[in-house]
């Protein structure tokens, strides 16, 4: 496991959390097309690390950065894709911890990795819609070439069910943040979808808190640390 704090190159007219993204991106880009070098080509690769780090903004630049630097993407397969409906969770319980690791398909998500792995075919993989709150089926389509792009919170997780993901990802990079700045980052998310701040800094202190002390010690598993 290799640790590099990203960051320090700042641009001048961009905000904090965008040019520590775009730092972060470039040493996957390296990381990725140094594979490529030594014949290991990537064709799985995952993002993690806790709740609120910018994992998606930062696949959504890698779709980007990845082709300009020559090395083709066949598609996003993000992890939330594969959150439980909210029937499901109201039905079995559990929609007062949605997000935690059992209000998800994990198995399915395995599956689509074995699929995407295998590259015999397109594969559809659903994804989360944060204005719906909800997943939504066969919404992003996976090339049989290039490198399929994944992201979320437990890709490192050894509880059973999860530890089968670990295989399944060629480089895994876990996105390291302070607690602190996380906190504040979900506060403000969850206000921007309706929760007022008293009710978005009880979800915070009771459900992400717990999220986040358990992806932080998924860190050990990962290929390459990146620190904000």
């Amino acid at each position: 496991m290799t640790s590099l704090r990203a960051g320090s190159e700042r641009q001048a007219d961009a905000s904090p959390g965008r040019a520590q993204a775009s730092s972060i991106t470039r040493h996957i880009v390296e990381a990725v097309a140094e594979r490529a070098r030594l014949s290991d080509p990537v064709r799985v690769l995952g993002l993690t690390g806790p709740p609120g780090t910018g994992k998606t903004t930062i696949a959504a630049e890698l779709a980007h950065a990845l082709p300009e630097a020559g090395i083709s993407v066949a598609g996003l397969a993000p992890m939330d894709g594969f959150h439980m409906s909210n029937a499901v969770l109201a039905a079995r319980g559990i929609a007062d911890h949605k997000g935690a690791p059992d209000t998800f398909d994990v198995g399915g998500y395995v599956a689509l990795l074995g699929r995407v792995r295998r590259g015999d075919a397109v594969v559809l993989a659903p994804d989360y819609r944060r204005d719906l709150h909800e997943p939504v089926a066969a919404s992003l389509p996976i090339e049989i070439d290039g490198v399929v792009i994944t992201e979320g919170n437990y890709l490192g997780l050894e509880l059973p069910g999860w530890a089968d993901v670990r295989g399944l990802i060629d480089l895994l990079v876990f996105i390291d943040t302070p607690f602190e700045e996380l906190a504040s980052r979900l506060i403000d998310r969850h206000m921007s979808f309706g929760r007022d701040r008293a009710d978005a800094a009880h979800w915070v202190r009771t459900v992400d808190a717990a999220n986040m002390a358990l992806v932080d010690r998924t860190k050990e598993r990962a290929d390459l640390v990146l620190s904000l």
